[in-house]
């Protein structure tokens, strides 16, 4: 029993973790109901993947990629993570938490884990996993697929949770104040400059999508506006009017949720909503810049945590809901295994060859740098036990891969001309049907030929008045989504819903990115300022946080306009640059956390880090280079910068996709920035990289060095690790219950 001070008197508690032999007893016993359970899941993952990779026919059934992504993901979480666990991390329940032994009920608060997975994995899950994939269909379905699988056990998820477990054993402390303590003043200054100008860049292209997704379209204006109300009522409702009253609540929010998309069509449908909520992008921009500075100021259980539990539901339920569709409805996928433009760097959605695109177009479905700064951000200030940090860092990202596999699939559903026509920019479709159509059919595709009657019936089956040059990913997802859902529920007649319901569904994931990310950002910015003017970096200080937040929104909301008013399509020039930026930033990340585990001595275990960290830096090294050095204005933007600045000397009135001197003008500036920034963030990442190889080799000469890690606090709460708790979690939450009663953590 643990001798605890309990109030005016001393209270004696049960043990706060379950004794160790008891735990590796239960981890390592094996029936053989278990057993065959875990062979089957084998064999079904290895039939899956035969009939993905090899088997070459005109057509892959959807169902495959269900089987392949779950069946994975349930062998790497079981073993690879544990193993980590075991041999890397070596968590302690004993221990406490910072969102224990700091507890302010702000920004350190004990936080149900079932809640805390809900709001990490919407703060992760933005727009990458949603528009990279969509975007990486150009290149056929195999390599997306494998890299979003692949990737995410051995790269993303394995990030996430090395950084979220030494950030909480650093009582919470960011991802820049850690690189700062473990690589020097050199190495510390460069990864927060990085981190800081990354994070500009990553938030400015999430709200982009958002903004693209909801240009024109009144019923998605006032069903995302809404969530937003709806939040703020839960948070009061969970705070004040029903406390603990998670499941009650979640409901409720859920039927508001289906209300507000409803609502939103019939308001569309009216004159005085036409006129209200069609509003330009620009003027969406603006709206998320005003939302995203007052969602980072406000605390966070008034509006960040309720709208990231809320979006959860919405997130996982939608990503589940369309998983049981594919299985029952079975659609087979026309495109190819590897497309034309797989080996070609000419593609009119993303422009590069495979090698290195593929992997800095799709970012967060399988490795992001910006779930680093969340995962030193706010989760770790909020985690109950140490050894939750599996299930919240390497599980949350596991889920989020999924939600990748499933936009790959409903953007690989859809048929392939009206792809193209949604996702090449309106400098090359006109804009139009007639000039969609006439676009594609000259790509040379196998197989494709694509009408304006076409177009147009699916502008109409969805509620929309064009789907022409909706590039960004999320239309082209909400289309592919709908389609398979209309066929599960409710036929053709439902398709303008679903297509709205997954516009709501992905604004929802994004915002939930925006309000999270500049939040941590402000955090980081208050700290850098900190080590100056000391009073900055108490992130309670209202003064400070207005300023910063303030900062950081004015930097990335002018990156955002910039994307708005582009020539050339906006997120088609920006996203290489938001997937190298987040590639080189998940590159920092780790190599922070390289210098942390040599530090702790586990010199045979740092393998698990090298990997993702060699692959890492050679893909987006290689690709920076692509985009600062590259003689093809296509590809790169000094070229393209140049090329526009030739035309303007020459006196030339339009060129190339710009029709007119100002968009010229715009063109030259934008690329100008675009290639200035993949200079300075190339720059800076291999600084990192290079600090972190010395701290590391330093450590390892000396056999290990004194951690940074806060001093151990005992425990004087319990909580088991897992979704379900086991057996002897179970007895041990029994014998708390009986001490103490339920325990008054937030999200119960």
């Amino acid at each position: 029993m643990t001798q605890v001070s309990g109030g005016p008197a001393e209270r004696e508690l049960p043990p706060a973790a379950v004794d160790d032999e008891v735990l590796l007893a239960e981890q390592r016993a094996w029936t053989p109901w278990k057993i065959a359970v875990w062979v089957g899941i084998a064999l079904l993952g290895g039939l899956a993947w035969v009939m993905l990779a090899l088997v070459r026919g005109e057509t892959v059934n959807a169902i495959w990629f269900v089987f392949a992504a779950v069946s994975t993901y349930a062998i790497a979480y079981r073993f690879y993570s544990r193993y980590i666990e075991n041999r890397l991390l070596r968590p302690d329940d004993r221990r406490a938490t910072p969102a224990e032994y700091k507890e302010n009920g702000q920004d350190f608060l004990p936080t149900d884990r079932r809640v805390l997975y809900g709001h990490h994995f919407a703060a992760i899950a933005g727009a990458g996993p949603l528009v990279g994939p969509v975007l990486a269909a150009q290149m056929g379905y195999l390599p997306g697929t494998i890299w979003i699988i692949v990737g995410v056990i051995v790269a993303g998820a394995v990030q996430d949770y090395l950084v979220l477990f030494f950030s909480m054993r650093r009582g919470g402390r960011s991802l820049g104040q850690m690189a700062r303590e473990e690589l020097g003043r050199v190495g510390g200054i460069a990864a927060l400059i990085a981190t800081l100008a990354i994070m500009i860049i990553l938030i400015a292209v999430l709200t982009l999508v958002v903004v693209n997704a909801l240009g024109e379209s009144p019923w998605g204006v006032f069903s995302v506006a809404l969530t937003i109300p709806i939040a703020l009522f839960m948070g009061v409702y969970l705070r004040f009017l029903r406390p603990g009253k998670v499941s009650e609540v979640s409901w409720i929010g859920f039927a508001l949720l289906i209300g507000a998309i409803v609502a939103g069509g019939w308001v569309a449908e009216t004159g005085w909503g036409q006129a209200l909520f069609t509003l330009d992008r620009t003027t969406i921009a603006w709206g998320v810049i005003i939302y995203g500075f007052v969602a980072a100021v406000l605390p966070v259980w008034l509006l960040l945590a309720p709208r990231d539990y809320l979006s959860t539901f919405m997130k996982i339920g939608t990503i589940v809901l369309l998983a049981v569709a594919i299985i029952v409805v079975r659609p087979e996928l026309a495109a190819p295994a590897f497309s034309e433009f797989a080996g070609r760097d000419d593609g009119p959605v993303v422009a590069g060859s495979l090698f290195p695109f593929l992997f800095v177009t799709i970012a967060c479905g399988a490795l992001s740098g910006f779930h680093a700064l969340i995962s030193s951000g706010t989760s770790p200030k909020l985690v109950e036990k140490e050894r939750q940090t599996r299930l919240i860092g390497y599980g949350g990202m596991l889920m989020e891969s999924f939600v990748a596999i499933m936009a790959l699939v409903a953007a690989l559903s859809i048929d392939r001309g009206l792809y193209f026509a949604m996702n090449s920019p309106a400098s090359l479709t006109l804009g139009t049907v007639e000039g969609a159509a006439a676009f594609v059919n000259q790509l040379g595709l196998m197989g494709v030929n694509v009408t304006p009657d076409q177009l147009a019936t699916t502008a109409a089956l969805v509620g929309e008045e064009s789907v022409v040059s909706r590039t960004g990913g999320a239309p082209t997802l909400a289309v592919g989504l709908a389609n398979i859902m209309a066929q599960f529920i409710g036929g053709p007649a439902m398709m303008s819903f679903w297509y709205h319901f997954a516009i709501m569904f992905e604004a929802l994931f994004i915002l939930t990115a925006v309000d999270a990310g500049t939040r941590v950002a402000r955090f980081m910015l208050q700290d850098a300022i900190g080590t100056v003017v000391p009073r900055f970096a108490d992130t309670s200080w209202k003064p400070a946080a207005w300023i910063c937040t303030a900062l950081m929104v004015g930097g990335w909301g002018a990156i955002l306009v910039m994307g708005v008013t582009d020539p050339l399509g906006g997120i088609n020039t920006l996203f290489p640059l938001f997937g190298i930026a987040n590639q080189l930033l998940a590159a920092i990340a780790l190599a922070v956390c390289l210098a942390i585990a040599a530090r702790r001595g586990r010199v045979r275990y740092l393998w698990i880090i090298v990997v993702p960290l060699a692959f890492a830096a050679v893909v987006t090294v290689t690709a920076s280079m692509y985009k600062i050095f590259s003689p093809d204005p296509k590809i790169g933007y000094w070229a393209q910068h140049f090329a526009f600045r030739g035309a303007i000397a020459s006196g030339e009135t339009s060129f190339g996709t710009a029709g007119t001197p100002q968009a010229m003008a715009a063109v030259v500036r934008n690329t100008f920035v675009q290639g200035t920034l993949s200079i300075l963030f190339v720059t800076l990442a291999l600084v990192v990289i290079v600090a972190a190889a010395l701290a590391a080799w330093r450590s390892i000469a000396m056999g290990g060095r004194p951690d940074n890690e806060d001093e151990p606090v005992p425990s004087r709460l319990y909580a088991p690790a897992g979704i379900i708790a086991t057996p002897a979690e179970k007895e041990l939450e029994k014998e708390w219950t009986e001490a103490v009663g339920t325990p008054a953590r937030s999200g119960h």
